[in-house]
């Protein structure tokens, strides 16, 4: 159920942010970059700290779908900006190429194989498909390592792995379509136009998911999936070592050195994987421990970054992550939208007024709160109360 708030009811833009299309928020431009196949070579990492060093707030963002984002971009910048990511082939031709190419390919992929195959043709194929208006966030997952690793990310249409079998899956369905590696892409794209026909985005708006509680996915996708692998933590992979950002959030300063010990490969999980890289000593709000509290903490920017906040939150994050219970999670969202993390959370506060939070047990941040108006001192002073009565 929905809250019923005299708090203001946030905007929904409807679309995200590019770099072309850059927008607007309480500390200035949001301008997001879609890294190629989600990965920085070091001199392409090493040139988008020094823009946000030197046109931004010196904060960079990583975003729910691998994307980077630069803050506090001014109008005046903005042209420095697009020249220096224009330089480094981080770019594309226009905004309607940049909001096609939505790509979410698994981290773990090496040259050559099933993903990187899928990946650069289903890239080339969105860039020469001028007639495909999709909605602004609509977004393609490419999953074809040996087991599903992106199930719990959003998307809208997936080719991800079962068994035996690639599977083309639309989002929303419980099986799907078997496919090649070769024709994936192509067939990625059918399966996005047939969702256009379906009427799946009224007013230029929609997602599969909601298309297909509405009607049945094609007759064709009938192939059972397999389940997904639970969401990596901080470690020593096969590829080098994963590290979380703090809330999603790193200094410019600390991106830099990140890039010092090799490519950066961007996560859905808020990760950042350093190919190659040896074990890693401690950077600035770089988490190393897999048992590190703030882990289990999802937080937006919060006020005054965002224009929808209504209060600071990520100071509170800090402040109640070792409250956490092991095993939960808890969402603080600066307003009802629930950016952070959409789906509902075992905890989740949701701003009403600075410094003011409603708590709400096993809902999403607009669900009705099991109790309203607390402060952030009061939580702060009694963390306790997030859990009683849960």
């Amino acid at each position: 159920m929905s809250r019923s708030s005299s708090s203001p009811a946030p905007k929904v833009y409807g679309w995200c942010p590019g770099a072309l299309r850059p927008m607007m928020s309480g500390d200035g431009l949001v301008v997001r970059i879609r890294a190629p196949l989600g990965r920085l070579s070091q001199a392409q990492a090493k040139t988008i700290a020094c823009l946000s060093q030197q046109h931004g707030n010196g904060l960079i963002d990583l975003s729910a779908r691998a994307n980077l984002q630069l803050r506090g971009i001014s109008d005046h910048s903005h042209a420095a900006v697009i020249a220096g990511l224009q330089d480094m082939g981080l770019l594309d031709r226009d905004t309607a190429t940049e909001s096609r190419r939505n790509i979410l390919l698994s981290p773990f992929w090496q040259p050559g194989d099933a993903s990187h195959t899928i990946a650069r043709s289903l890239e080339r194929a969105l860039k020469a498909a001028e007639d495909l208006l999709l909605p602004g966030k609509f977004g393609f997952v490419v999953d074809a390592g040996p087991e599903p690793q992106l199930q719990s990310c959003a998307a809208d249409i997936r080719i991800e792995r079962s068994g035996d079998k690639l599977l083309l899956i639309a989002d929303g369905a419980q099986a799907g379509c078997p496919v090649e590696v070769e024709t994936a892409a192509e067939a990625a794209l059918d399966l996005a136009r047939w969702f256009l026909d379906q009427g799946g985005a009224s007013m230029g708006r929609g997602r599969m998911q909601s298309l297909i509680a509405r009607r049945a996915a094609p007759a064709s996708h009938s192939s059972p999936r397999s389940s997904s692998a639970p969401d990596p933590s901080p470690s020593m992979t096969a590829f080098g070592p994963l590290v979380a950002l703090e809330f999603g959030q790193i200094t410019a300063e600390a991106f830099a050195r990140l890039a010092d010990h090799g490519p950066l490969r961007l996560t859905p999980w808020r990760m950042i994987l350093v190919e190659g890289a040896p074990e890693l000593a401690t950077l600035p709000g770089v988490i190393l421990d897999a048992t590190d509290p703030r882990l289990q903490v999802r937080v937006c920017t919060g006020a005054p970054g965002c224009l929808q906040a209504l209060s600071p939150t990520r100071d509170l994050a800090r402040d109640l992550a070792p409250f956490v219970p092991k095993g939960q999670v808890l969402h603080i969202s600066g307003c009802a939208k629930g950016c952070a993390h959409p789906g509902p959370a075992p905890l989740a506060l949701t701003a009403t007024a600075t410094d003011t939070f409603d708590l709400i047990h096993h809902g999403k941040a607009s669900d009705q709160p099991s109790i309203k108006t607390l402060s952030a001192s009061a939580l702060r002073t009694a963390p306790k109360i997030l859990t009683e009565g849960s």
